[in-house]
């Protein structure tokens, strides 16, 4: 009898879908499955140095307002031709405002003169919210442990693909940065997302950080809230331009 019930139930189950004729599709109303609200927001795209138009502009060649050194001061870093440079010693710099869920567009330079290897050519970095970093490294060429190479969300995630250019060219990263979610408990219940384009070519795929960036030991979270984007100061010359921000 348990059989016999079993397979009246797999017969009632399939029965609608197996009757269902291209004829009954017809007769759906289309409008059935329209959602005309809401009406998503216009934003003109951006083209060539132009950010879209609803995004934050961080650094447009010349104005560095927006940006602060480690001790809160003006930054130190050689503003010319158009891109920021990192001066050895100066310090970090981090963002004036502070940011979670984004979109960054950051362009960057690595030296044309070649000096060092490995994590000593090229060496800066990306920190969203002040503590999970993107590598920036010369990669070019330039043999370096695979989770700490350029593209890299450092210590965490090897880059899916080595898409760096030679040195002395312009590169970009387009990244789409998800911010961890803590109860009010102080209890980690999402953890931070990533994922980024660099020239163009997917590096990161939606990957799930495990917690701050370390040098040394494993990564953790601790609650915290919105915060800055910084940018390594290494002891590299390497250079920063055309970064802009959307919120998300």
């Amino acid at each position: 009898m348990r059989k016999i019930c079993s397979l009246l139930f797999i017969i009632l189950l399939i029965l609608p879908f197996a009757v269902y004729s291209q004829d009954d599709e017809e007769k759906i109303d289309p409008t059935l499955t329209e959602v005309w609200e809401p009406v998503p927001r216009v934003v003109v795209p951006g083209d060539g140095n132009l950010a879209p138009s609803d995004a934050i502009v961080l650094f447009n060649g010349a104005d560095a307002s927006e940006w602060l050194g480690k001790d809160g001061n003006p930054i130190k870093w050689k503003i010319e031709d158009g891109c920021m440079t990192v001066v050895d010693k100066t310090g970090e710099i981090h963002t004036r405002r502070v940011f979670g869920d984004c979109q960054l567009h950051i362009e960057f330079r690595t030296p044309v003169k070649v000096k060092g290897e490995s994590q000593g050519r090229g060496n800066s970095g990306i920190f969203f919210m002040d503590r999970y970093e993107l590598q920036v490294l010369d990669s070019y060429e330039n043999r370096s442990y695979s989770n700490g190479q350029c593209g890299s969300i450092y210590k965490q995630a090897i880059p899916l693909v080595n898409a760096c250019r030679k040195p002395g060219e312009w590169q970009t990263y387009d990244v789409v940065f998800t911010a961890p979610r803590f109860n009010d408990d102080g209890i980690l219940i999402a953890p931070a997302r990533m994922t980024a384009f660099q020239n163009g070519v997917l590096i990161q795929n939606n990957f799930e950080i495990k917690g701050n960036t370390v040098y040394r030991g494993m990564p953790a979270y601790a609650p915290h809230g919105k915060a800055p984007i910084r940018l390594q100061d290494h002891g590299n010359p390497v250079s920063y331009r055309n970064i802009w921000i959307r919120e998300l």
